[in-house]
């Protein structure tokens, strides 16, 4: 089992969608091209979507879109301590943008707080950046190359 690219069926970018194989009959879906993400588990009618959708912000649920295979499609959040954050951000789908928030360094004073225990960067507020549709210039930003 191997990851491959395929065409996507959101955006239809072709080859945009990273596959990675969860099992030898299910893989999971990444599109690099418009950011949303699925696996073969998560299809309507099959997966329990309210208890999955009870941890996800609203914009999130309001945003799912639904292949014509049936698999139901969120978008991604990418939460790399050491790099930053990507995430979809807005007050409605129709004006949701990509958006981008970079990790800095503590200090050493910082470090000494007990809210930072175990960590080693924070997202840095001065840095949060929207991207106009374009999640792979939101996570290039971070720091992320593909």
């Amino acid at each position: 089992m191997t990851d491959k690219l395929t065409d996507c069926p959101l955006c239809n970018q072709l080859g945009a969608v990273y596959t990675t194989p969860i099992n030898e009959f299910h893989s999971s879906y990444l599109c690099l091209g418009c950011g949303f993400c699925s696996n073969d588990l998560m299809r309507e009618g099959e997966f329990d979507f309210e208890q999955y959708e009870s941890e996800l912000p609203q914009l999130y649920i309001d945003a799912k879109r639904v292949d014509s295979d049936g698999k139901v499609w969120y978008p991604n959040t990418v939460n790399i301590p050491e790099k930053g954050t990507v995430f979809l951000n807005g007050p409605s789908v129709e004006e949701s943008k990509w958006s981008a928030i970079r990790s800095v360094k503590l200090t050493k004073e910082e470090k000494k707080n007990p809210k930072f225990k175990g960590k080693t960067h924070k997202s840095d507020s001065n840095t949060l950046q929207d991207f106009d549709g374009d999640y792979l210039d939101a996570l290039e930003y971070i720091g992320i190359s593909l």
